[in-house]
């Protein structure tokens, strides 16, 4: 049996939000948030401004204990929006967007609409207020994919998708 390799990240800030915890699962990566940076690490965030976009790296701190570490689950996107259980496949939790993970960190692509002092404001996080912050990164070109793949069974959920919505 492998040895487990254990690893320490330091909070580096805290998600805030008057969202509560039921809408912020109903808004989907919708949510206006403010991510406080805590004031030692307030230097971090020197050449941020002028970025229109972050991605934000956090501990999913809310997640049950079952949720942590399954490895196939049902895409709750396709299920919120509205297909059948018996539609959407088992997958692997690497293949898609899920909180559920043998590691809770959350990784959220967002708007930065404006820094404050150690206050960034942003649109398009889905996270819990409260939520502890591990690492803030610019959206740079490094992170443009001009053209892109999507699995078959994501393709052929999406297009089950559109046509259940028409």
């Amino acid at each position: 049996m492998p040895t487990e390799n254990h690893f320490t990240f330091r909070q580096v800030g805290v998600v805030r939000t008057k969202a509560t915890d039921d809408e912020v699962k109903e808004m989907s990566g919708q949510m206006e948030a403010t991510v406080e940076i805590f004031p030692e690490f307030q230097e971090a965030l020197d050449g941020l401004d002028g970025f229109s976009h972050i991605f934000v790296l956090s501990y999913l701190h809310k997640l049950r204990p079952e949720q942590i570490g399954p490895l196939k689950v049902r895409p709750r996107r396709f299920l919120r929006a509205g297909l059948k259980p018996e539609e959407v496949p088992l997958v692997g939790v690497f293949s898609i967007e899920s909180p559920t993970r043998p590691n809770p960190i959350g990784l959220s692509l967002v708007k930065l609409v404006r820094r404050e002092g150690r206050m960034l404001h942003v649109e398009g996080l889905d996270v819990f207020n409260g939520t502890p912050v591990l690492d803030i990164k610019p959206y740079t070109e490094t992170y443009m994919v001009e053209q892109y793949e999507l699995a078959e069974w994501n393709r052929q959920l999406l297009e089950k998708m559109e046509n259940t919505s028409s």
